[in-house]
């Protein structure tokens, strides 16, 4: 009877997980051969009814009592205590996260599966079969996942299965309950100048620019005069410019270039016509992390950040380090749609924000698109177009976005960000 219990798990083992039949053993805690046995008690009794055979009615009324009393043997009660591991609330795309699980039961326990249920993304259900648990003995269970794709997942529950001898029918227990798991696009290391201008050079500014009088960029050293910030000396320039025997020198002050503004825009086309087709778009999940690393990177140097997508605005006056995790919780779940991206173009368009600077993130450039990105740089607004590329990429939105004149980034797969955003190409108006 062990043997033909362990079969029947086997075949369980090695049925789709999204089977009708899988469905029913699980609604109804009948096996698939117990269903078997239960058709064939119904064609015995139909055929021994409808040719008065005695004999095939009793084998009938044999194997239904065969499954009452498969069903009676598999409703014994499982005590068992289960500690699984802190499993994080939130990770990284493709972060490796380990997870263990510590079993213990006061009775002898035998032929029991446990299963952790898992999403597709984070690699499917883990099941762990244990022929034996003796009282007081300690099992530890271990796996390992690594995200494939951003998202809200649930990790769990964790559910004990098991049958009874003949393996007619089976039962479910929740053992531990699900924790919630939020998976962060991956992020890297982006360079943006935010003091890019559309036609000036410095120190003359665009129209309606204001200036951010702290800025980023180097630009040299400068003698200590009152007021400045006793942080921005230069220590070690200024002691190779000081006199010990005389003791006269001077203060050296660092000196940045001056910026336009402290204020970026993010725009993430979210148009699902102009993405890479599929369940996971390769566009869009570039887009994504690129969004992603341009958001870390601006609100780490201090910039206010708002995002928006072509449904409407994601976040807004997002500054900070403590507003990365929200926004990136919010990325993590930003999803195609239906909406043109002409909707988001036309918000910076009508907008007052002639001081803001801009970064679109897109795969295409359709007519709408490249004659509303036009207006928006005759106003003198900063713009970094960022272009996601793959192999049916058209030629013609390569075309009108260098016919802009503003900064063109080519994002594509497996290309480092550091390397692409250092290599802006300056367009030609």
């Amino acid at each position: 009877m062990g043997m033909r219990a362990a079969l029947g798990q086997r075949r369980r083992d090695n049925a789709p997980r999204g089977s009708l039949l899988l469905l029913l053993e699980r609604r109804l805690g009948i096996t698939v051969a117990g269903l078997s046995v239960l058709g064939a008690v119904l064609v015995g009794w139909l055929l021994g009814r409808s040719s008065g055979s005695s004999p095939l009615l009793l084998l009938s009324y044999g194997l239904l009592m065969l499954v009452v009393l498969a069903w009676a043997l598999g409703r014994r009660r499982i005590v068992i205590d289960v500690g699984r591991s802190k499993v994080p609330t939130r990770v990284r795309e493709g972060q490796l996260v380990d997870v263990e699980l510590e079993l213990a039961s006061a009775r002898r326990l035998s032929t029991i599966v446990l299963e952790e249920s898992l999403p597709e993304h984070l690699g499917g259900p883990r099941r762990f079969p244990l022929p034996m648990l003796s009282p007081g003995e300690q099992v530890q269970l271990g796996y390992a996942f690594a995200p494939a794709r951003r998202g809200r997942y649930t990790v769990g529950p964790l559910v004990a299965e098991w049958s009874d001898p003949f393996g007619l029918t089976q039962r479910r227990v929740v053992l531990d309950t699900a924790v919630e798991l939020i998976v962060h696009p991956s992020t890297e290391q982006v360079h943006d100048r935010v003091i890019s201008r559309a036609w000036e050079d410095p120190p003359i500014r665009p129209p309606l620019s204001k200036p951010w009088p702290t800025g980023f960029e180097f630009y040299g050293m400068r003698d200590y005069v009152s007021g400045d910030d006793p942080r921005r000396i230069n220590w070690r320039a200024t002691a190779r410019s000081l006199d010990v025997e005389s003791g006269t020198g001077r203060y050296l002050v660092r000196e940045a270039e001056q910026g336009i503004t402290d204020r970026v825009n993010l725009f993430l086309n979210t148009d699902e016509r102009a993405h890479s087709p599929g369940e996971t778009s390769e566009t869009f999940e570039l887009a994504v992390r690129g969004a992603a690393s341009l958001a870390v990177k601006h609100l780490r140097d201090g910039f206010a950040l708002d995002v928006h997508t072509n449904g409407g605005v994601m976040a807004t006056g997002a500054r900070g380090r403590r507003a990365e995790l929200p926004l990136l919780d919010q990325l993590a779940e930003v999803e195609r749609e239906r909406e043109p991206f002409s909707a988001a173009l036309d918000r910076l368009l009508t907008s007052r924000g002639g001081s803001t600077h801009n970064v679109i993130l897109t795969p295409q450039i359709d007519r709408d698109a490249a004659m509303r990105l036009r207006l928006i740089l005759n106003r003198g607004v900063s713009v970094l177009l960022a272009l996601v590329m793959w192999e049916d990429t058209d030629p013609v939105t390569l075309q009108r976005a260098g016919s802009l004149g503003c900064g063109v980034v080519e994002i594509a797969a497996g290309a480092p960000l550091e390397k692409v955003f250092r290599q802006a190409i300056g367009g030609r108006r």
